[in-house]
């Protein structure tokens, strides 16, 4: 079994454990915590084809902002205002949402048709290299639960600390 296997499935028995985790860690923040998450980061994205998941792709709907609309319309050959008729809704927030899950441009091989070009929001999934990591913290137990990198992180860290 893959450690990506391995982790869904202890992702699906142990999410609560690792939130719990993050909950303690929003009171008390450890010394040198960025640097810990991102070798952490590291070591996870060394053993682990995100390839292989996509589940945040098939799952999760960023906020597309402006600037990414631009570039994804210049990348598609659209007007701003012909791809966000195709593909976007604009939420409360004032960010725009895919219509659609899973993403509208993840190819059957878990590859992204817009790689290039795609919104800042899924240029830095899942945020774990990041500085700044103790104001993360709410975001990661969102993602704990998608991203099976991310919960390995917080699932490695409950066992060093």
């Amino acid at each position: 079994m893959s450690l990506l296997q391995q982790l869904q499935q202890q992702q699906q028995k142990s999410c609560a454990e690792v939130l719990a985790k993050l909950k303690k860690l929003k009171q008390k923040t450890p010394k040198n915590f960025d640097e810990t998450i991102h070798k952490l980061h590291e070591e996870f994205f060394a053993r682990i084809d995100c390839l292989e998941c996509a589940c945040c792709c098939k799952t999760l709907g960023p906020g597309v902002k402006d600037v990414d609309i631009t570039r994804l319309a210049k990348h598609l050959k659209l007007r701003p205002a012909q791809l966000v008729e195709r593909y976007f809704i604009l939420d409360s927030d004032g960010d725009y949402m895919f219509r659609q899950s899973p993403c509208p441009f993840l190819l059957p091989d878990n590859y992204c048709s817009v790689y290039e070009a795609r919104p800042k929001a899924c240029r830095e999934y899942p945020h774990s290299d990041r500085r700044r990591q103790e104001q993360l913290l709410s975001l990661h137990a969102k993602n704990c639960k998608t991203c099976p990198i991310i919960f390995g992180i917080f699932k490695e860290l409950k066992t060093e600390s």
